[in-house]
């Protein structure tokens, strides 16, 4: 599990209701003392983002938040470029058809449809329409995925807002008796409080986390589509290892580059 959005949600949410406690608020009693206004406020958001959305987006939002949470998706990148050198080496020197009993041990559904491509001596070009097609596809997908959150992060404060209008229509018709004043004005703005709370501290994290990922499956598969293109052309293994560890950031480059003796 990718602790990361895991850990960035505690941070904010401990120094919202540490803040809180800190100035004698009972961030507990606040957030949680009016039921109605989190329904009203969260279901309202949902159900606008289900509406707004397709069928599939709906049906996929709870895997797609699991995903956000735990992260993944993304092969590693250094073991990639290091399996791709040692194809293009056996190539060179076996000729690709070399490479068919080798697959078995290519985890990666995307790097082994892309070489069995090559073994099974289709066109390059046909190679890389394939692939990148798949590609292409990957990302409408994941931005399908990140919308809904986006989508719900700006109903969110807008939904709030009703849930407050309506309090203050209910505090409003009870103004003959003063003592419930106080009281409802403080649950009418619970919701606004839960309308940012959530679009803030949950939506928008979420959105901005799938977002993410996605950019980094999407430059997973960049590298494997060039490697596979590579392999197939017989290019030189030090040279591959040299092209390919420009997917990686600097300080991982020299460890993978020593490792290739390039």
């Amino acid at each position: 599990m990718d602790p990361v959005t895991i850990i960035g949600l505690l941070i904010a949410f401990g120094a919202t209701f540490g803040a809180m406690a800190m100035g004698g608020i009972d961030p507990i009693g606040i957030f949680f003392g009016s039921p109605a206004s989190i329904i009203l406020v969260a279901g309202g958001a949902i159900g606008a983002t289900v509406a707004s959305g397709s069928k599939a987006q709906a049906a996929s939002a709870a895997k797609v938040f699991v995903k956000a949470i735990t992260g993944g998706g993304a092969g590693d990148e250094a073991a990639t470029i290091t399996q791709l050198v040692e194809f293009s080496d056996v190539a060179r020197k076996e000729g690709l058809l070399a490479l068919e009993s080798k697959l078995e041990s290519v985890e990666d559904p995307f790097l082994k449809k892309g070489l069995e491509l090559a073994v099974d001596g289709t066109d390059p070009d046909e190679i890389a329409e394939i692939l990148e097609l798949d590609l292409h596809r990957l990302k409408l997908r994941h931005k399908d995925g990140a919308a809904f959150f986006t989508t719900a992060a700006g109903f969110g404060p807008a939904f709030g807002m009703v849930g407050t209008v309506i309090g203050l229509i209910d505090m409003l018709g009870n103004l003959d008796d003063p003592s419930t004043l106080g009281p409802s004005m403080a649950v009418a703005f619970i919701t606004t409080l839960w309308g940012a709370f959530l679009a803030n501290f949950l939506f928008s994290p979420i959105a901005n986390r799938l977002k993410k990922l996605s950019a980094d499956e999407a430059s997973y598969r960049e590298l494997v589509i060039e490697g596979v293109l590579a392999v197939q052309s017989g290019a030189n293994p030090r040279a591959l290892a040299g092209k390919l560890v420009a997917f990686l950031p600097p300080s991982k480059r020299d460890e993978v580059l020593e490792s290739q003796g390039a």
